[in-house]
């Protein structure tokens, strides 16, 4: 388990974890994925997780590192799984090809009822297809056939 303040958030499921020590790790959030800043409701999702843990101290459980070097983990704070809230809040998709946990399906299936988020558009475009340039296979087509590099 890593500890210590966020001091950078990068998009809506990466963030920048300074430790107690003065060692900087980023951290991708495991098992969602969050749109592209570049994307619709990219920008939101990151002002998002930054409302939820910029200058906050959190605790990370580390699943493993990708091949960016990123730590991947669940980011908590004052107990509140972030990753989980960043989802129920509309702002990520879980992301099939490493959690099937079903609180984040749950989360997921409720924002998308509510509309809650980027799930106000009727057909929002998964951040796994839209980094491919790929239009026009959608949201029914799962992460784990369209994207082969993000927590690998």
């Amino acid at each position: 388990m890593l500890h210590g303040k966020v001091v950078g958030v990068a998009d809506g499921d990466t963030l920048t974890l300074l430790s107690p020590d003065h060692i900087q790790t980023r951290i991708r959030l495991f098992g969602i994925d969050a749109p592209e800043k570049s994307q619709a409701f990219g920008q939101r999702s990151k002002a998002s997780l930054s409302d939820l843990v910029f200058g906050r101290d959190v605790d990370v459980i580390v699943q493993t590192l990708d091949r960016y070097g990123r730590t991947v983990g669940t980011v908590s704070h004052k107990g509140n799984d972030i990753n989980l809230e960043q989802v129920r809040q509309g702002m990520a998709w879980v992301y099939r090809k490493y959690s099937r946990d079903s609180k984040y399906l749950e989360a997921e299936s409720e924002a998308r009822i509510s509309r809650r988020g980027l799930w106000i558009d009727e057909d929002p475009m998964p951040p796994w297809l839209y980094r491919h340039g790929e239009t026009k296979r959608r949201q029914n087509d799962a992460p784990e056939q369209s994207d082969r590099h993000r927590q690998d």
